[in-house]
């Protein structure tokens, strides 16, 4: 199965970058996130529990994760971990990024994810934040999420040779 640009958008790319890649002066991929959970936040027990079952690449032992949004970082969304470390991974709709990314997803995991189509799945990416400014995400990696079952996995796709694991983002 191959994702497109042509795959739906679900996020409007803005232009402005979140505040925190404004600041900080170190490669940060995960941060711990008390902050982002304001006392009026949803609770995460009433959040969607999204399943990794093979857990994300270094966190392999953390299964279940929910995303926080906010609007003030639209496109951006955090991918936070449930049990365990509060922490999260910074994530963004690769299709915002790079209109022409098709990464062509292996036959074992579109069947381990049960996606009938495209449109069964949510794709984000992993970004680093690397001060002065600089960010980037990972291509070769994208996480993939059956957006019915919430089952997600992060692959390598078929095609991973022509995507960089160091993509730049712009940053307005």
């Amino acid at each position: 199965m191959v994702f497109s640009g042509g795959y739906p958008v679900y996020f409007a790319l803005l232009g402005r970058w979140h505040t925190l890649c404004l600041t900080t002066s170190e490669q940060i991929i995960i941060m711990n996130t008390e902050a982002l959970l304001e006392p009026q936040a949803q609770s995460l027990s009433d959040q969607v529990i999204i399943q990794f079952p093979y857990g994300v690449l270094g966190f392999e032992g953390v299964k279940k994760y929910v995303l926080l949004a906010n609007p003030q970082d639209d496109p951006f969304m955090w991918l936070r971990m449930v049990d365990g470390a509060k922490k999260a991974f910074l994530i963004v709709s690769p299709f915002l990024v790079l209109p022409d990314y098709s990464p062509d997803i292996p036959a074992e995991d579109v069947e381990f994810l049960e996606l009938a189509e495209a449109a069964d799945a949510f794709v984000f990416n992993i970004c680093t934040l690397r001060g002065a400014g600089r960010a980037t995400i990972n291509l070769k990696g994208p996480l993939v999420i059956n957006r019915h079952t919430m089952i997600g996995k992060q692959i390598i796709p078929n095609n991973a040779a022509q995507y960089p694991v160091i993509h730049p983002l712009p940053v307005a």
